[in-house]
């Protein structure tokens, strides 16, 4: 939650009272187990402080102030880690991501993040060809779009059997269309359209000739998606173990995953293998998704019944229900009373069970109809401790967002407008563009605003991606969208990512500030977030993470600390 300054200050001064900070060091019980010293220790408490050391005892902050105030509190078994100067921040949280989802299959997927042109994203594609099983598929499953290469156009089904070496290709754009190849179609059983999911057909050339890629709604692409092989266990754990490493280089120390399409309950058996490892580098709060339209709140009940919320532990943890809570009103601009009827039904069951519950709205002009059950809902049981939120909801109105704040419902913004801006102008305009995301409207009421990528179908996982994309609104290719009225500072930005994503996890007095008292989970930084040029945020990675206390990632001057080598 984004606090006033007046209220972080008075927090702050508190917790030193209760825990003493400021006293004798021999007046403290025990030696810190970690100092980080000779740094810039981006506190984020009340004052905004910046610190030059900070001490670590029993996974949680001890202690900030200059490396001499530290080093007294040293003892003979405390490691000391010079940061070199280097700016430390609360570690990253992503408030929308599915984790889980990319995890289990990310080991057999090529990834296409940051390719500039389409003769590089081939290029990865002839590389996983080249080190991949015979017959193993190649699936690139999202997080690009063709306005990041030179070229602006998506490859073409030739482009791809030139590099693909006789190997099955999958490659999804968003939700919107999907690349077979001639392989991958026979091994699927499409022969014609009436092979495909309902809705769904081949796009053609202007000579009409089919062109290998397959065009259709959200349902379709997800129908195809479901029709590719499943990894094995032992696949999906080094998965899983691969991509969560990958958001430790970015400094995420902590993700809300809301479940998701393609994701059955089998397949988060990868993700509890790690967590009964105590193999989990960062802090993972999830939601389930309703499986089977129709079936939604006897799926939630009977999933659920050994699985109250809250159920876990400080990595691994469950968070109630959604994105999807009903079908009926998911992607649904005009759902009629039946379906509003059913979304009542569970949304009421949530509240009585005190259940967390995340929605997926994509447009405000159809959110009245959301925000009209969650006020009924509201008039029977208060919502407003439970944490709800809406996710996405990109151009909310000033009377949307005030609606949600008399609900005490949060706001989870991504910046999937970074790759897709274009063609929400077109549809828009540049008008309404200026003011989407209305960030700063949403600050100014106070209203608890989290951070995320929605990662990784439709954008990257990049948390430094998205936190320029906050503070400059420029696109993949370098088009301005959004007005400096709604642009927030850094400072802002970076709280909306830290302490405000813990909100929604009930963790904003535990996680997403540097402070005594709270979790030690931190990044250091290869470059200072507050004074890079804007367009260099993107390309920060962390150098070293640490969640309660303990180093899960470790790169350039620390990577002799990377627990990887000890492996």
């Amino acid at each position: 939650m984004i606090f006033s300054k007046g209220m972080r200050r008075l927090f702050g001064v508190l917790v030193m009272v209760a825990l003493g900070i400021g006293a004798p060091a021999s007046l403290r019980a025990n030696p810190a187990d970690l100092l980080l010293v000779n740094g810039r220790i981006v506190t984020l408490d009340g004052t905004s402080s910046i610190a030059e050391a900070l001490a670590i005892e029993a996974g949680r902050i001890t202690a900030t102030g200059s490396a001499d105030q530290m080093r007294k509190l040293a003892g003979a078994a405390t490691k000391i880690i010079d940061l070199g100067g280097r700016t430390v921040i609360p570690g990253l949280i992503d408030s929308h991501i599915h984790s889980i989802r990319a995890g289990f299959r990310y080991a057999g997927e090529v990834h296409w993040d940051g390719a500039t042109s389409i003769a590089e994203a081939l290029e990865r594609l002839r590389s996983a060809a080249i080190h991949a099983k015979p017959g193993a598929w190649l699936i690139v499953a999202g997080g690009w779009t063709p306005r990041q290469f030179t070229e602006s156009r998506k490859p073409t089904e030739t482009e791809i059997e030139a590099v693909a070496s006789g190997h099955p290709v999958y490659i999804q754009l968003f939700y919107g269309s999907a690349l077979i190849n001639s392989i991958g179609r026979e091994m699927l059983g499409i022969k014609s359209e009436q092979d495909l999911p309902p809705a769904a057909k081949f796009e053609r050339d202007g000579d009409g000739k089919a062109t290998g890629w397959i065009v259709g709604g959200g349902a379709a692409i997800i129908a195809l998606y479901s029709r590719l092989p499943k990894p094995q266990m032992e696949e999906a754990i080094d998965g899983t173990r691969r991509f969560l490493r990958e958001l430790s280089r970015f400094g995420l120390t902590g993700v809300i995953d809301p479940g998701g399409h393609n994701l059955a309950p089998e397949d988060y058996a990868a993700l509890f293998r790690l967590w009964r490892e105590n193999a989990l580098p960062l802090r993972i709060v999830y939601s389930i998704f309703a499986p089977r339209p129709g079936k939604e709140l006897e799926d939630f009940q009977a999933y659920t019944r050994f699985l109250p919320m809250g159920t876990g532990d400080d990595l691994l943890r469950f968070n109630g229900i959604g994105e999807c809570v009903t079908w009926g009103m998911y992607n649904n601009e005009t759902p009629d009373d039946a379906d509003k009827q059913e979304f009542y039904r569970v949304a009421i069951w949530a509240a009585t069970e005190g259940m967390t519950l995340t929605v997926h709205w994509n447009n405000d002009r159809s959110v009245h109809h959301l925000l009209d059950v969650l006020e009924r809902v509201n008039r029977e049981r208060p919502i407003a401790k439970l944490r709800w939120s809406i996710a996405h909801l990109h151009d909310a109105s000033d009377v949307s967002l005030q609606r949600m704040k008399a609900l005490g419902v949060g706001w989870l913004t991504q910046d999937g407008l970074y790759f897709a801006a274009p063609s929400y102008v077109a549809e828009r305009g540049s008008a309404q563009m200026r003011r989407t995301p209305p960030i700063v409207s949403a600050l100014r009421l106070a209203l608890p605003v989290g951070g995320g990528t929605d990662a990784n179908r439709v954008m990257i996982p990049n948390p430094f991606v998205s936190l320029r994309w906050m503070l400059d609104g420029r696109t993949v290719d370098g088009i301005a969208t959004r007005g400096t009225e709604e642009i927030p500072s850094r400072e802002e930005a970076l709280r909306i990512y830290t302490e405000g994503s813990a909100w929604f996890s009930h963790d904003e007095n535990r996680r997403g500030r540097l402070v005594p008292g709270m979790l030690a989970d931190l990044a250091v930084l290869s470059e200072d977030y507050f004074t890079v040029p804007v367009d260099r945020i993107a390309q920060i990675e962390s150098l070293m993470t640490m969640v309660g206390g303990n180093i899960v990632y470790a790169a350039g001057p620390f990577s002799a600390l990377d627990p990887e080598r000890n492996r």
